[in-house]
Order: C-alpha cells, then structure tokens, then sequence
C-alpha cells in the first residue's frame, strides 16, 4: 500500500510521517499493494483532524478522526475504517485483497452485533425540475435539510448539494463512465 501524507495549514514533520505510514499501513493486508491511501492531517480550534482516503476497485473508504491530539485522531481514525471494513465485509470481499479478514486481530463481529443496523423507514418522492445551484442552495435552506437532491438546470445531470462540518457547501456530480 502507498501512503500519501500532506498538511492543510501544518507542517507535517517526518516523525509524524512514519507514525502515520506505520499505523494506516495496518490497513495494508485488505488492499492490493497498489492502491494508495490519501492522508490529510489539519488542525483547526485546538482540534486535531487526521482524514483518510483509499479509493479502490470502484469503491472509495473514507474516515476522518478530530481529537484534541493528533496521534489520538491517528489511532482512530485507523480504528474506523477497519470498523467499516469489517462492517460491510461481505459487500466488499469481492474487492479486497484475497485473504483480507483471516487472521483478523480484533473480533469485529461481537462488536457490530452489539450495533443496531439502520433500516429504511420512510420513503420520498418528488419531481425533480431542473435548478440552478442558488436555486438548490435556497431550497436546502427552506428545507431546514442538511442535503438536497436535484437536477442541476446547466448540465441536466443530478447532483447533491449539502452542508459540510466546516459549514460550507459541496457539491456532489454524477458521472457515469
């Protein structure tokens, strides 16, 4: 596994580097040897934000840890994704590296079956005329929601606007290819 390290408004010092290489390298015995894990390590208000990306087979595993101490935020953010990995194991054993889960460390499934498993209980429908982005952005607002779906007028393509933890907006495209 490649691990890819960079500072948002720090400096990531090469001791910080190894200690991260180190421990998301854990990761390693899921993936292929040539998927790469994208590390973004901030620190915002005293709070220390470590964010993992590992794209793979289609399938994109993301896990963002804020502490008051980057090494905790390190450790659980780790600690997470192994967690969604186990979690949704059986949709993803055809995409992880063969042999992912023998041997495993830690015994995940006692602890998922403590969890309660979230289920679909209401259904929406609504016509989606296309809008504009300030459009979508006001009836996200109007709605109270912290997302909305809809058909973006310019590209005729459907997209999620929503709000971030920071508190700003993205935006989701759909691209089929």
């Amino acid at each position: 596994m490649r691990v890819s390290i960079a500072g948002k408004g720090i400096e990531v010092s090469d001791y910080l580097k190894e200690v991260v290489t180190k421990k998301v390298s854990k990761l390693q015995r899921y993936f292929d040897e040539d998927t790469e894990a994208h590390i973004t390590m901030s620190i915002q208000r005293s709070r220390h934000i470590v964010e993992v990306t590992i794209p793979f087979n289609g399938v994109v595993l993301r896990g963002e840890e804020a502490t008051g101490d980057m090494y905790a935020s390190i450790d659980g953010v780790v600690k997470k994704l192994e967690k969604q990995i186990h979690k949704h194991r059986t949709a993803l054993r055809k995409k992880l590296r063969e042999g992912a889960f023998s041997g495993s460390e830690y015994d995940y499934a006692a602890e998922l079956a403590d969890e309660k498993v979230p289920k679909i209980v209401r259904t929406k429908k609504f016509v989606m005329k296309p809008m504009s982005l300030e459009e979508a952005q006001m009836q996200m607002e109007l709605l109270g929601h912290k997302f909305f779906v809809f058909r973006n007028a310019a590209t005729n393509e459907i997209n999620v606007l929503y709000q971030r933890n920071d508190g700003d907006l993205g935006l989701i495209e759909t691209d089929v290819g």
